[in-house]
């Protein structure tokens, strides 16, 4: 089963619309508040990331495309269980495909290059029979980074929810 199209429906549904809120670095071109110009976030692609789309203007289209070529096939989300890859595409989407890929490495417990190498795909492989715990892990670790950060007392309740709601989405994609 291709788990893209689910996987995208559920992302896209936690990132939503169009926003421009100046307190988030995303919304800004030079990825910080104050820095660029404030093009805000549209279905998720923020301005940070790609600086000269004309975020307002994107489309629901574009974004599917933008998202299964930058976060979903870069971090090979195709070759991990469909819970798993939910969980990848989701931070490679909000925090970087190299930090989804560290926080997957280090819950395998293989080196942490943030590329999803053959190492990482053969270690998944080899502990696709610990896809919860997997689960669990990496979640974990991108808890605690996301509680770090120095907007989680702007946004951390929304952060929170989606963090929460996440591992049950996943379920629905496949046993976990």
């Amino acid at each position: 089963m291709d788990a893209f199209e689910p996987s995208f429906a559920i992302v896209v549904g936690h990132e939503g619309g169009y926003t421009a809120n100046p307190s988030d670095p995303g919304n800004w071109t030079g990825g910080r508040c104050g820095v660029g110009d404030c093009h805000g976030t549209n279905w998720g692609i923020s301005a940070a990331a790609y600086p000269q789309l004309d975020i307002h203007e994107l489309g629901l289209s574009e974004a599917h495309e933008i998202y299964r070529r930058d976060y979903w096939n870069s971090a090979q989300c195709d070759k991990l269980p469909a819970p798993l890859a939910l969980l990848v595409f989701d931070a490679a989407v909000n925090n970087g495909v190299s930090q989804a890929i560290r926080w997957l490495q280090a819950a395998l417990g293989v080196a942490q290059d943030g590329v999803a190498g053959p190492g990482t795909i053969q270690a998944i492989n080899a502990q696709a029979n610990r896809v919860q715990a997997l689960c669990a892990e990496f979640q974990s670790s991108r808890l605690m980074f996301m509680t770090g950060l120095s907007g989680w007392r702007t946004f951390g309740n929304g952060w929170s929810r989606r963090l929460c709601t996440l591992p049950f989405q996943a379920m629905q994609l496949g046993v976990v």
